[in-house]
């Protein structure tokens, strides 16, 4: 089969290469899928990157990419509710594992890979995974909020997406409006922002045109509940000034650096919860109930991409996977997809 590996951290131009490698054999509880299409996601070049060029790989070689989609191919013994010939998706596909979703086929533990729903495209399933999971942990995490997402559980809620063109943000948009949210974005520019009306958001927020924060109190007099923050060292203040009392606001990214001042008074006063979310430290039960939520908004269309649903796709051939990393190293508006197989 074809694999992308890497043996050192480094520029993807220097240290990914195409190899031919057997296909694996699935063990007891495991999961072999046929990729179709591959996700590539901002983690994935910063663990290919590492601290700096030349740095030794938690294995010998390492096959990137945390998401993806495609088909059971083989089952390992003890796997009972999956078959060959089932439509997939998978995440966190690299983490804790050599081996991810940028090679023809991938084995994977079982409560990795999710049904994916009839009617859903192989583009979609792979751009779930840390987006979308990422947006549930964040849109969850609400100290007098749901715990699940589904039709109706965030309604009288509004939530506040910081960025709402990227791919968290956009998940973040639907989920959110899928569970009946009031939502608001912030966008940079007039692009983005049509962007984020097409993923659903009912206010866009242009925070280099207008006064921000009296914008979004304008649309929220009594502040938002839940706020979905890429980048809080640039938003403290704005966030400080729009929150109701006991909201909560989910870091999920450092944008703009890695140290942050906050204003405490104003903090305070609103007794505002700080959650900083990454994936792969949430837990099983929290990975479980987002990848059945998710699912469920799939399968209720709610989470569509394409540039038509707000999400403009960036397509590239496996062979061409470094420069699949170097288009989302370099910040391309969208998701950059690589095509590992054809259905």
């Amino acid at each position: 089969m074809k694999s992308i590996i890497y043996t050192e951290t480094g520029p993807a131009s220097d240290v990914l290469h195409l190899v031919d490698r057997d296909v694996p054999e699935p063990a007891a509880g495991e999961v072999r899928v046929r990729v179709v299409v591959s996700g590539v996601n901002p983690t994935d070049w910063k663990s290919r990157q590492g601290s700096g060029p030349g740095e030794a790989t938690p294995y010998p070689e390492v096959t990137p990419d945390q998401d993806g989609a495609g088909v059971v191919d083989a089952v390992g013994e003890g796997v009972t509710d999956l078959a060959v010939g089932d439509r997939v998706w998978s995440f966190i596909s690299a983490n804790g594992h050599a081996t991810g979703t940028a090679q023809q086929y991938t084995v994977l533990p079982r409560e990795r890979v999710v049904p994916l729903p009839d009617g859903a495209s192989f583009d979609l399933g792979a751009s779930l995974g840390v987006p979308a999971m990422t947006a549930h942990r964040a849109l969850t995490v609400h100290e007098d909020g749901p715990r699940r997402l589904s039709p109706g559980a965030l309604d009288g809620v509004t939530v506040l997406v910081s960025g709402g063109a990227g791919a968290v943000g956009h998940a973040a948009i639907q989920l959110a409006a899928w569970a009946g949210a009031t939502v608001i974005t912030t966008i940079s520019s007039d692009e983005k922002a049509a962007l984020a009306r097409a993923a659903g958001a009912h206010h866009v927020v242009n925070y280099r045109e207008q006064d921000a924060a009296a914008e979004i109190r304008r649309l929220a007099p009594d502040g938002v509940q839940v706020v979905v923050e890429v980048s809080i060292r640039q938003n403290a203040e704005l966030v400080a000034a729009v929150v109701a009392p006991r909201a909560s606001v989910a870091i999920y990214a450092n944008d703009g650096g890695d140290e942050v001042s906050l204003p405490l008074r104003a903090n305070m006063g609103t007794n505002t919860r700080y959650q900083f979310v990454l994936l792969y430290t949430v837990g099983e039960d929290a990975l479980q109930a987002a990848a059945e939520d998710v699912t469920a908004a799939v399968r209720d269309g709610a989470l569509p991409v394409g540039e038509e649903a707000g999400l403009p796709l960036h397509r590239f051939p496996l062979e061409r996977t470094a420069a699949a990393h170097e288009a989302v190293e370099a910040g391309v508006t969208g998701k950059v997809l690589v095509d590992v197989a054809p259905e």
